[in-house]
């Protein structure tokens, strides 16, 4: 019978920590941790992330600020308030939420962000570090992910993973981190142009599905007992919901999950992790 990896609990523990800890730092009479968000334009999902992560902050006792700009903002100006929040000491994390409008490149904004403040972990130096296996602010999924697998005591030393995608926000940093010294994972990515991906996947102890695509994963490449970590998140019509969709995960939970050992959920499974990373390095931010 597999198990159920829960983000939402492991999540909820997460902020009862950090949560602790806000507490010992008023009493120690220090500043609480103190998060920006800037929230360019209307996009939906992005007005649902933000409005997440200003709770978040509310129940862990973080400060947090939200500058919201027009669509119509030109890049200068995003950048100039970049620079003014860059310089604030009483700042310690800054996120640009993604995607931005088309006529504003992300790699300049993400670039113009100071690395001790980048609690969302995509500057270039803070991905170099990471990948150094030098001290950084590791981006908010691969980080919950590696929490969740520490959490539950997935035996990482010498199984065999494979990552699903390789994205610059999941795919790749995630094989890093399993890759490293003292994780010890051994690790394959396979994406769109690996020859006999489902052979390559079958031999998976762990299985990180980070591709995009719903249901991809399926019962015929899984084996018995591997550990399922499903990152996708993709809305599908579900006519009976009231919002007309549901999310859906890159793997056949129903025909997968039976073979597992572990697994998570779409949702409730990597989601909840990835919003309380960003709690956990903006705590990190404050402390250093």
């Amino acid at each position: 019978m597999y198990q159920i990896i829960d983000g939402n609990e492991t999540a909820a523990a997460i902020r009862g920590e950090i949560a602790a800890a806000v507490r010992e730092m008023t009493a120690r009479g220090s500043r609480v941790p103190h998060l920006a968000a800037i929230l360019v334009g209307n996009d939906g999902g992005s007005e649902t992330y933000v409005s997440h992560k200003v709770k978040d902050c509310a129940e862990v006792g973080f400060r947090s600020t939200l500058i919201r700009m027009d669509a119509s903002v030109s890049e200068e100006e995003l950048l100039a308030k970049v620079d003014e929040l860059n310089r604030d000491p009483e700042l310690d994390g800054l996120i640009v939420q993604l995607p931005l409008p088309d006529h504003i490149s992300e790699n300049k904004v993400i670039d113009a962000i100071n690395p001790e403040k980048d609690v969302d972990g995509f500057h270039p130096v803070n991905v170099g570090r990471m990948v150094a296996g030098l001290p950084s602010f590791v981006s908010a999924t691969p980080a919950g992910i590696m929490e969740l697998l520490k959490r539950y005591h997935i035996p990482l030393k010498g199984a065999e993973c494979v990552v699903v995608g390789r994205s610059n926000i999941v795919g790749r940093p995630v094989s890093i981190l399993l890759s490293q010294k003292g994780i010890d994972a051994t690790v394959t990515v396979v994406h769109s142009r690996t020859r006999d991906m489902a052979d390559i996947i079958r031999r998976a102890d762990i299985i990180i599905a980070a591709i995009g695509k719903p249901g991809f994963i399926t019962s015929d490449m899984v084996k018995e007992g591997a550990v399922v970590i499903d990152v996708g998140t993709t809305r599908v019509p579900a006519p009976e919901k009231k919002a007309g969709w549901r999310l859906r995960g890159d793997v056949d939970f129903e025909s997968v999950a039976p073979r597992c050992a572990y697994i998570t959920p779409v949702p409730g499974g990597v989601g909840p992790m990835t919003r309380v990373s960003l709690l956990i390095n903006t705590l990190k931010a404050c402390k250093r």
